[in-house]
């Protein structure tokens, strides 16, 4: 009988499986790091206690997990409202967004179409991080940043190499905070961003990296900061650093996340 069960496995039963892995490797990778991984863990265990003493027919011990668990709901959405809030905007925020779907059908040159250009950014970082000046810019790709704009002074400037070196010069009024680029636009100046909890961001960043971290959890935006401690140039996309070798190739890297 058993035999006979195994051979009517489906192949949507295979994507079914493939797709709770999915969805359990993504909870993982957003709860990593965080104290709700140790909450997650908790959950686990109790939800296996509970199959196992429904599996034994220990019925009090089983109505009792069964009640706690749904009960429990309620308050896991408190308790993950970060988390939950992250995992929705990953979904939104994946390769299938209708913008990038329709764009595939218009027939306009790809060079009329409103793009950051990348090389201005890239050198001006290396200038400031000849000097050791310290730099955090933020650059728009899908999901709105008025959720951080609004903290800063708005601005509407074409983006340039000198105009981002005085910027973040040491001694300029606007030096403290953020950077916002969107549509090659600087938009905004001295933004305040939320800096992320994670555990698992060296001790060696501080508050720079935090806050690079913590919109990117937040937003789909890229982010590039400059170290004022080791002129450091790191780049950092979806909460985590990405790893490069030379200026060419993070700059081809950030053409490819914004295109």
């Amino acid at each position: 009988m058993d035999l006979i069960e195994f051979t009517d496995f489906r192949i949507i039963d295979a994507i079914d499986i493939l797709l709770v892995a999915a969805l359990l490797y993504y909870l993982y990778r957003l709860v990593k790091g965080t104290v709700a991984i140790n909450i997650f863990i908790g959950i686990v265990i109790i939800y296996g206690i509970w199959r196992l003493t429904e599996l034994l027919e220990m019925e009090l011990m089983s109505k009792i997990l069964g009640g706690f668990l749904g009960v429990g709901m309620f308050a896991l959405i408190v308790v993950f409202q970060q988390e939950i809030r992250k995992f929705l905007l990953m979904v939104g925020s994946t390769n299938f967004n209708a913008k990038r779907i329709f764009r595939q059908f218009k027939t306009i040159s790809r060079d009329t179409v409103a793009t950051t250009n990348i090389a201005p950014i890239i050198k001006a970082c290396k200038k400031m991080a000849d000097t050791n000046t310290g730099a955090l810019i933020v650059i728009k790709r899908n999901n709105s940043l008025d959720f951080v704009k609004s903290s800063g002074d708005e601005m509407n400037l074409e983006v340039n190499q000198p105009i981002i070196e005085s910027i973040f010069y040491k001694n300029s009024p606007l030096h403290d905070g953020a950077m916002l680029i969107e549509e090659n636009k600087v938009t905004a100046t001295r933004v305040i961003l939320p800096v992320s909890n994670d555990r698992n961001i060296p001790l060696r960043f501080g508050l720079r990296h935090r806050a690079a971290v913590g919109v990117t959890e937040k937003s789909d935006a890229v982010c590039l900061v400059v170290s004022e401690e080791n002129g450091q140039i790191s780049y950092l996309k979806d909460g985590d650093f990405v790893l490069y070798d030379t200026l060419e190739e993070l700059t081809q890297i950030i053409h490819k996340d914004l295109s």
